[in-house]
């Protein structure tokens, strides 16, 4: 077996002595330190969210394997260090608020260390007032935030603005910004596909300040404001209607009954981040992803159609959003 075999082994038995020693041992062995975050680590915990979206692993199996993975990484990073002085200057990275996915921020963090800079790590759901508050109050050459979920888009907008006034670089990164940072170019900001590419753009951290390009008109409006505050009552609407068409429902536990109503909310919130951005492949990515979930869970994706219809009929004034969810049940038709 190869190391990423053991590893994966460490993961699946939640075996973190051996997951650490594993990677130590490739340290000793002479790797660098960068291949054994991005080559072990990173691949290994893509594939733990494969194992979980397939349903082969359970939300607690998952977590446990992240957590592996982040002790891993703090050891990685903290061998390494030992042997390199900073010398670029003061990085903060942190997540954006709402976001909890720690794990890839605190690797590409590891990773830039190990390039020469200093780096202060803020961890998870970092509100925008208080990332702007402490880099007032430290000496900060570059933020680096991170978001998995493209429904944070609009708090990286935010961020994005708040930094930009503070006169401190910025960049982004992370799935949430689409596989081609197309929604952090959408937001103002400037998109790292990966800790290699973040390295790249912080060689100049000054072109950082200035503007990506000019903001689109859709974001001054208001219908992504009025979607998310009809949520409650879209959901609860939603809910009542699938119960009426999908009778299987009606034989749910209390578990299965609070996942749907999650599943429910999150398609208004992917909904309101598409209709932020004005890009409907962001919800028909969404859309597709959900159907490969509820696929490997026996629940048919057909029964997506029912709350995309019910939405529609309740969101026909938002001309963005009905545009959104015609491209959704559309995608689902046989």
């Amino acid at each position: 077996m190869t190391a990423y075999d053991d590893y994966l082994k460490c993961l699946a038995d939640a075996d973190e002595d051996g997951a650490v020693d594993i990677a130590g041992g490739l340290l000793d062995d002479g790797v660098d330190p960068e291949r054994v975050l991005l080559d072990l680590v990173a691949p290994a915990q893509e594939q733990v969210g494969q194992w979980w979206q397939r349903n082969e692993w359970s939300v607690a199996q998952e977590h446990a394997a992240t957590h592996i993975s982040e002790r891993v990484v703090a050891a990685v990073g903290t061998i390494a260090s030992r042997r390199r002085a900073a010398s670029r200057g003061r990085l903060v990275v942190a997540c954006l608020d709402g976001e909890w996915h720690a794990l890839p921020a605190r690797l590409v963090g590891e990773v830039l260390r190990l390039r020469g800079w200093q780096i202060t790590f803020l961890g998870a759901s970092v509100p925008v007032a208080h990332l702007v508050s402490y880099l007032h109050q430290q000496d900060v050459d570059a933020v680096a935030l991170s978001c998995a979920l493209p429904t944070r888009l609009p708090a990286a907008h935010r961020a994005v603005q708040a930094c930009r006034r503070a006169e401190v670089p910025l960049i982004v990164g992370g799935r949430g910004f689409g596989p081609d940072g197309r929604w952090a170019r959408a937001i103002g900001a400037r998109w790292a596909p990966g800790a290699g590419g973040a390295a790249d753009l912080l060689e100049d951290p000054g072109a950082l300040l200035q503007p990506v390009a000019e903001t689109p008109a859709h974001l001054a409006g208001d219908e992504h404001t009025a979607l998310l505050k009809r949520r409650g009552d879209l959901v609860d609407a939603a809910a009542a209607e699938l119960l009426r068409e999908f009778p299987p429902m009606r034989e749910y536990s209390v578990v299965q009954l609070d996942a749907t109503m999650t599943d429910l909310a999150h398609i208004v919130d992917f909904l309101a981040a598409a209709v932020y951005v004005d890009d409907p492949e962001l919800f028909t990515g969404f859309l597709a992803w959900t159907s490969e979930v509820l696929h490997s869970r026996g629940v048919p994706a057909s029964s997506l159609t029912v709350p995309l219809r019910q939405y529609g009929a309740m969101l026909y004034d938002f001309p963005r959003a009905g545009t959104m969810l015609a491209a959704g049940l559309a995608q689902l038709s046989p």
